[in-house]
């Protein structure tokens, strides 16, 4: 079996998640490739990890650039501290506005509470930058390239997070309002319930992407052992209370030599959990990999794996 209907126009966003180890970067990077012979297609990383340049053998970063050797497929590298960073400078007065008049701190006070981290933001960010990237259309696909299942599921989750805490600042909000009316008579709108709104808009756009299953498909990764299985089930069950549903699963590493008794071993160890995996995701379209004999890295190897998940 083959990855399937990846092809399909309507479809703009491939998120790859699972289990540490399993080859999720490799899967996303060789699917990206397959992508790139007839559609334009930006592979972005959001694991901190970024193993992306190191599968490339090329230096990307936290800027778009071409992969080498290929047409039509460019790379990302998400810093999601740094992309973080990047918002509470360009909205640094504004949050502070927030505080300022919703609370009793003083400055320092308000300083202090910038400097840590909004619960659900900088996950929140890395989604952003994605989003912005799609709505500026100058690619076809996007391949995104998760950190290990927990980091996806924050990853998933955080637009609920940030829409919490729009929810709680937009209270304190009210408070002001309330105030600012009742002693002038009207209220202005400011740069403080501009950004609110506009955070608000931010949430409402991911959560429709990620639910849109014309537009959006996440494809779990894993490998035939008995944790890798669990915790692939735990995350389709996760998923799917946020309303995004997986249509088809890789599983990695299957060994289909019988040259040696280690082979043997190994294929016979593997069987059970394929039989579980088959019987566990038998909804979705299984696609099994085979286990290379060499590290996957680099476009030639790359071009091999392209060559399973698509044919």
């Amino acid at each position: 079996m083959a990855l399937e209907c990846l092809e399909n126009k309507d479809l703009k966003l491939i998120i790859f998640g699972g289990k540490g180890g399993v080859g999720k970067s490799v899967c996303a990077i060789a699917t990206a490739l397959a992508l790139s012979k007839n559609f334009k297609t930006l592979l972005i990383s959001t694991d901190p990890a970024h193993s992306v340049s190191d599968c490339l053998e090329q230096e990307i970063g936290f800027k778009v650039v071409n992969v080498d050797g290929t047409a039509n497929m460019s790379a990302l590298e998400v810093d999601a501290d740094k992309a973080l960073s990047n918002f509470k400078t360009e909205h640094r007065n504004e949050l502070k506005k927030l505080f300022d008049t919703s609370t009793n701190l003083d400055s320092e006070d308000i300083d202090e509470m910038l400097d840590l981290s909004i619960p659900g933001i900088d996950e929140m960010m890395s989604f952003k930058t994605i989003i912005d990237f799609i709505e500026e259309g100058g690619y076809d696909k996007y391949v995104v390239d998760t950190a290990p299942t927990g980091h996806a599921l924050r990853l998933i989750s955080s637009p609920k997070l940030l829409d919490d805490w729009i929810k709680v600042a937009a209270r304190m909000r009210w408070k002001y309002r309330y105030m600012v009316t009742s002693f002038s008579g009207s209220y202005q709108q400011d740069e403080v319930d501009a950004l609110l709104f506009s955070l608000k808009k931010i949430v409402k756009r991911i959560q429709n992407l990620l639910r849109d299953k014309t537009k959006c498909e996440f494809i779990p990764v894993c490998i035939p052992e008995a944790m890798a299985t669990m915790e692939t089930d735990r995350l389709l069950a996760d998923l799917s209370a946020s309303g995004i549903i997986a249509r088809q699963i890789i599983v990695n590493n299957v060994m289909v030599s019988d040259d040696g008794d280690f082979c043997k071993r190994v294929k016979a160890n593997q069987l059970p959990y394929l039989q579980e995996i088959k019987k566990t995701f038998s909804n979705l379209n299984i696609v099994q990999v085979p286990k290379f004999a060499e590290e996957i890295k680099g476009l030639e190897a790359l071009d091999k794996l392209r060559q399973v998940l698509t044919s």
